[in-house]
């Protein structure tokens, strides 16, 4: 048998290249990929949400959902809102990016939930409870949000995220599609009208969606809508409809793609009655 003779310096050099490409493959998923895409929504959400999440959920066998419960249970107080809004935004900008509402879009979140001051609120598009927590911290006493999940998985972790940050007595979360929903709201809620109306779900579905609680009269004079992502991933048809209505006031809030320096921003609507 012929023995094989590894030299030690073609080994060295063999490892050392292997540390010098692992070192830059690094650096570019840490640093360059997502500084390069801070600027263009659609190279953010290709890099962010599908090339970054799919690999993480390989590598690591839970869920991106899975990993910010986990953030919140190892950063955040229990019964502290503010503590599990913190280690969320801190877990998306510094571990891993998120498509929640955001700290920079969720302050303007905030002053329209303190304007408005709602009894009743709908949110559509749960997610992991991120914004859920965000109203409901600022809600009067005696006020819930109803919030609409239609991915089991999200809703589940959501649940755990709302009940470590104490406010489960505020929130009602259900499951399933909004188009499903919406008509029995009345019904299944005994609400009459919402004052508020929280669009973060399937971008698609906000025009079907404010049409059908229009028809369904659960939105009075004065109820406000407000709509995240107007502009990145963008509703157009959402945004042509609620400024060419009479029947809503509608103002722009400019701002950027969670985490992001992509621009985006909020569209807020009162209804003026028919």
């Amino acid at each position: 048998m012929t023995a094989i003779f590894v030299c030690p310096r073609m080994l060295l050099s063999l490892l050392s290249g292997l540390i010098m490409g692992a070192a830059v493959l690094f650096v570019l998923y840490r640093w360059v990929i997502p500084m390069a895409v801070q600027y263009h929504g659609g190279l953010a959400l290709l890099w962010h949400d599908v090339i970054v999440e799919r690999a993480l959920d390989t590598l690591t066998r839970t869920s991106r959902p899975q990993r910010i419960l986990k953030a919140v249970q190892t950063k955040a107080t229990v019964g502290d809102p503010q503590s599990v809004i913190t280690a969320i935004d801190h877990f998306c900008r510094h571990r891993e990016w998120a498509m929640n509402v955001g700290d920079e879009k969720g302050s303007i979140l905030d002053s329209v939930v303190n304007e408005v001051s709602p009894v009743t609120v709908l949110e559509l598009g749960t997610y992991c409870g991120y914004s859920t927590v965000r109203i409901a911290r600022l809600l009067p006493p005696g006020a819930c949000v109803i919030t609409l999940e239609f991915n089991p998985d999200y809703a589940a972790i959501a649940r755990q995220v709302i009940k470590w940050s104490g406010l489960e007595d505020k929130v009602q979360l259900v499951e399933g599609a909004s188009g499903d929903w919406i008509p029995w709201m009345k019904e299944h809620f005994g609400v009459q009208a919402f004052d508020l109306v929280f669009l973060d779900h399937w971008k698609e579905r906000y025009l079907p969606d404010t049409k059908l609680l229009e028809e369904c009269g659960l939105i009075q004079k004065g109820t406000v809508l407000l709509a995240d992502n107007v502009i990145c991933p963008g509703t157009p048809d959402y945004l042509e409809y609620v400024r060419n209505s009479p029947h809503y006031n509608s103002q722009y809030y400019r701002s950027h793609l969670e985490y992001t320096k992509v621009e985006d921003g909020l569209e807020k609507s009162v209804f003026l009655g028919y």
